[in-house]
């Protein structure tokens, strides 16, 4: 006998950006899952030809305001790469440290506003708020110590401007970062709690065997640079991330899709860099690790939000060490350049970023092409979904069904000004 029915979720809060899901069901069966990302695209490889090399960075940071500062980072690398510049290692060190203040804003502020009010019960943060009034305050507080980084290094929390090809056009006083140093010394505490807080959550179960990817480097904990690596095996250099990674386009969806060649989709994010990188934390966020019961692999998708808070910690640590040992040298970038082709992977908030851009003889861009971490995730949320729906359904009402699936995808809280990404569930089942 065949069983018929709709599960619609119109609108799903808390994730940023718009689309729909149908879901085909037959017998308790999904038959397909179609992630339908109806916002229109935004264009930003279009308009990028034509501008000048050293306006990419700028330009690129446009495409969100959650994480503007990884797309800065990967695109003046990329650049960098194409032009023939290198850059000195306080450079390196200082868009690193700017890289990590991103991520932590990012972290942040999923972690306490976008998940937190499911697992404590609420509809919203706001709602939350009147009975966890110490937790949001503690939100704010990291937060703001995140975007004071930002805009110490940076020259301001969103868009940064002092980043440049070559290196800065300004920097931070000693003055500034001694203070920093003593706000994050200050912070280790609530990040600490935060790890605490999240560890109690009742997560959902979703194991299945995927392929997770990251950065990853001998002696560090990569987001700057490294090679692409997977659980599965996979061990490549940046420059060949082309003829590993395939994109294709789907009439139901406006963002292209990801999988690695000859193999599924795969699953990019905090989740996947914990997984792969365990043992290049540092000792306090494999301590908080340890306590909370985090063990690698995991493979509950739902505990890339304790994930996160573990990087937290880890970026705090790194943040101190970075600013106890550097000595600035105020040193204004001078390069020669030449024309040529380059790309540069980096690890966003949400996971792998690649950026890649041909510079022709006048400066300007001739070429360009981003996939962001959400472009990556979206085959692998659709493959989620489908192992998830079935055991909802047996196990729990209609209304839990929904609940569940909003959840799975806040757990990969994707981007919305990176991948215009929404989320509209629409489950059809027929006989």
């Amino acid at each position: 006998m065949n069983n018929k029915r709709e599960i619609n979720i119109r609108y799903i809060s808390r994730v940023e950006g718009q689309d729909s899901v149908l879901i085909n069901v037959r017998d308790n069966t999904v038959e397909s899952v179609l992630l339908n990302i109806f916002e229109p695209p935004r264009f930003f490889e279009r308009f990028l030809i034509g501008r000048r090399f050293d306006e990419v960075h700028y330009v690129t940071s446009r495409i969100c305001g959650i994480c503007p500062i990884a797309h800065v980072v990967a695109a003046l690398r990329a650049v960098e790469n194409a032009i023939g510049v290198e850059v000195d290692e306080q450079t390196k060190t200082l868009r690193k440290l700017l890289a990590m203040s991103g991520i932590i804003q990012s972290h942040v502020l999923h972690v306490f506003f976008l998940a937190a009010p499911d697992y404590l019960g609420y509809p919203d943060a706001i709602a939350m708020a009147n009975d966890y009034p110490e937790v949001v305050k503690k939100a704010f507080k990291l937060k703001k110590l995140a975007n004071e980084i930002s805009a110490t290094i940076g020259g301001r929390a969103v868009h940064p401007v002092s980043a440049s090809i070559g290196g800065f056009l300004s920097f931070p006083t000693e003055e500034k970062l001694m203070k920093l140093k003593n706000e994050l010394i200050e912070a280790r505490k609530d990040a600490e709690e935060t790890v605490k807080l999240v560890a109690r959550f009742s997560f959902s179960e979703l194991i299945r065997k995927q392929e997770f990817v990251a950065l990853s480097k001998p002696n560090e904990y990569a987001i700057y640079d490294g090679n692409l690596v997977s659980s599965e095996g996979l061990k490549v250099q940046e420059k060949d991330y082309r003829q590993y990674v395939e994109e294709h386009y789907f009439s139901h969806s406006n963002a292209k899709f990801s999988n690695l060649r000859n193999r599924s989709s795969f699953m990019v994010g905090p989740l996947a860099r914990v997984n792969l990188n365990y043992n290049l934390l540092n000792d306090e966020a494999k301590r908080v690790a340890e306590e909370a019961g985090f063990r690698v692999p995991e493979n509950n998708v739902f505990k890339a939000t304790l994930a996160r808070t573990i990087e937290v910690v880890h970026f705090i640590e790194e943040s101190i060490k970075i600013i106890s040992e550097i000595k600035i040298k105020e040193v204004k970038p001078t390069y020669s350049w030449k024309p040529g082709s380059g790309i540069a992977l980096t690890e966003a908030p949400r996971g792998l970023l690649y950026h890649s851009y041909k510079i022709g003889k006048s400066g300007s861009v001739e070429e360009a092409d981003i996939v962001t971490p959400t472009a990556h995730n979206a085959y692998n949320i659709e493959n989620d979904i489908k192992t998830i729906v079935p055991k909802t359904l047996i196990l729990k009402n209609e209304g839990e069904t929904k609940k569940v699936c909003e959840m799975l995808v806040r757990a990969y809280d994707p981007c919305i000004s990176c991948s215009v990404h929404f989320l509209n569930l629409n489950v059809e089942k027929d006989s």
